[in-house]
């Protein structure tokens, strides 16, 4: 299934994408996409509908945030060779996770609002994992059994805040509109491989990033069990997994998001995004 959110921001409504890529209704049912309402057991009570049966959505409109809240925004830093390498910095030994704000979520196609005193605001394109039922303590081998599905996430990042503001980097991940995701959850048994997933990021239709899930450090399973070792994961946490080379940090010179500028992102199967960078108000 792909899963999405459309409508006015504040005021969305779950959607289901059809075969024909027709949005249906799903505000008559109880599904709720966020927390509960996206694990395996609620997913798999809207696998039993019949989108024929749900209404069409002739004009759907603004495509919010695929979840429209999460429990817990959790990242994997320099999760691919060549990102760890332009950011000059060894590659982890275990998966380095941090946080971004729950408030920064936003929807795939909102713009980015550059925040008041940012020079450094800086895109990355991202596979994001949410996860379907508690995990603590998981093996490697039943890790895929906690994961509900898949969505594109750009995680948006103020590299001065993140780097040179504290030693957290959730102070340069967290402010608003800084986590556009979706535009689908996109369910698990929809990936064929997603270690072998093509994702892409353009800037001013110059493309800057282009890679493989092929190429993380440390694969889905990897991450979703070894962040179990430390934390219990519940329905509805979302899990950004790193991103390749071809930030704006990483460039030679260094190129930051400016009001004006245009972002497009895609990863393979799971749906492509556009932002708008816009000074703050």
């Amino acid at each position: 299934m792909k899963l999405l959110n459309y409508g006015p921001k504040g005021q969305e409504k779950p959607g289901l994408l059809d075969a024909d890529g027709n949005v249906r209704d799903l505000s008559g049912t109880d599904a709720v996409l966020a927390g509960a309402g996206v694990s395996l057991d609620a997913l798999d009570k809207l696998r039993a509908l019949d989108p024929a049966s749900l209404p069409l959505v002739a004009e759907p409109g603004r495509i919010g945030s695929c979840l429209t809240d999460v429990p817990n925004f959790y990242c994997i830093g320099l999760n691919y060779v060549k990102h760890a390498e332009e950011a000059g910095m060894a590659l982890p030994t275990e998966p380095i996770i941090f946080s971004k704000a729950t408030s920064c979520l936003s929807g795939p196609n909102d713009p980015i609002v550059i925040p008041r005193g940012s020079t450094r605001s800086d895109w990355e394109v991202e596979l994001g994992i949410v996860i379907g039922k508690t995990a603590h303590n998981v093996s490697e081998a039943d890790a895929m059994d906690y994961v509900a599905g898949f969505c594109v996430v750009n995680d948006v990042s103020e590299r001065e805040w993140q780097l040179e503001r504290g030693a957290q980097w959730i102070n340069g991940k967290s402010a608003p509109t800084f986590g556009p995701t979706g535009p689908y959850l996109v369910t698990a048994d929809e990936v064929a491989d997603v270690q072998n997933l093509n994702l892409s990021l353009s800037l001013n239709g110059e493309e800057l990033q282009n890679s493989n899930t092929s190429d993380m450090v440390f694969n889905v399973v990897q991450i979703v069990s070894a962040m179990s070792q430390f934390l219990e994961l519940r329905p509805g946490d979302l899990i950004a997994t790193g991103t390749p080379s071809g930030v704006g940090m990483g460039l030679n010179p260094p190129r930051y998001l400016a009001p004006g500028d245009v972002v497009e992102l895609q990863v393979e199967g799971l749906g492509s995004q556009r932002q708008e960078a816009i000074a703050a108000s």
